[in-house]
């Protein structure tokens, strides 16, 4: 009964998660596309500004364990692959698809994560996925289609590097969710999520210094870049981490199912989307889809207290 609860919890976290990441998204649609802003410049001051604040939180909460997660060889090596080949490497290739093409398209690449990370289960350590899992996923799949294409396909039309940016925002989507597990069992989430964007920061920084090609400085970029740095890192990477260590992968990746649902409402509310039945199918199939994720994994043969 404590496991599945926490499988749940594990799911609400990362639901919450994607809801950041909606708000962000549409805000960094706003700087890629419209103030133009220089991907590299981007990526070298979010993690360079985000590493540093958390680390400074970590510090502050946890002290004299601010060091820890580089103890042990195993999360040592989970934290460096987590911050280049997960975070680092999503920042760079969700922006680009988004830049070169747009926000839905990129979104529905991205949310691909699930099916890779079942498949890295299946080919590398021969898991077999649940039934309700793969229905789940397929069902929200459909929802996700309908809500950002509006039922017509033809939107996803877009340049091949877009595609290709797209489709590696998916992997990296599922990397960053499996990389880090090792280092969160043994170290706070706040620590290794810091280490992790500073490692990126670095990296990022040695490519393109956060001093150089600066776009010009407005209230506008400041706040959006501001916007991205809390609502698309710092909150939703931590509460991934946090949800990782309470639920299978492939359960928290298909949380991300929310994230376009967001932002097809905060586009209503702010920007007079016109939003029509089909778009309203979309949310509901998603919103069916994470009951059947949460009813395949409660115990049988065990009725629930009310």
């Amino acid at each position: 009964m404590d496991q599945n609860n926490q499988v749940v919890k594990g799911m609400a976290w990362a639901g919450l998660a994607s809801l950041s990441w909606g708000v962000s998204g549409t805000v960094l649609q706003l700087i890629s596309q419209d103030l133009e802003v220089p991907g590299p410049w981007m990526f070298s001051t979010r993690t360079t500004i985000t590493g540093l604040i958390l680390l400074l939180i970590g510090t502050i909460l946890y002290k004299g364990r601010i060091f820890d997660v580089f103890k042990t060889r195993k999360s040592c090596i989970s934290v460096f692959a987590y911050g280049l080949l997960g975070l680092a490497a999503n920042l760079m290739t969700f922006y680009y698809s988004i830049q070169t093409g747009n926000a839905s398209t990129a979104t529905i690449l991205q949310y691909l994560s699930p099916l890779f990370i079942v498949l890295g289960g299946v080919v590398f350590y021969r898991h077999r996925p649940m039934r309700t899992d793969v229905l789940a996923f397929v069902i929200a799949l459909i929802g996700v289609l309908l809500c950002i294409t509006k039922g017509d396909l033809t939107h996803l039309a877009v340049p091949m590097v877009s595609l290709l940016w797209g489709i590696g925002s998916g992997i990296t989507a599922a990397l960053y969710v499996v990389l880090p597990q090792k280092a969160s069992k043994e170290n706070p989430p706040i620590l290794v999520l810091g280490w992790g964007t500073m490692i990126a920061g670095i990296f990022f920084n040695f490519l393109n210094p956060m001093w150089v090609n600066v776009p010009k400085i407005t209230p506008t970029l400041v706040g959006s870049v501001a916007t991205v740095i809390m609502l698309g890192t710092i909150v939703p990477f931590g509460l991934l981490l946090h949800a990782s260590c309470m639920a299978p992968s492939d359960v928290v990746s298909i949380m991300d199912a929310l994230q376009p649902i967001t932002t097809t409402l905060l586009s209503v509310i702010f920007f007079k989307l016109d939003i029509g039945a089909i778009e309203i199918l979309g949310i509901v199939l998603v919103l069916g889809a994470i009951y059947i994720l949460q009813y395949g994994r409660k115990p049988r043969g065990v009725k629930q207290n009310q």
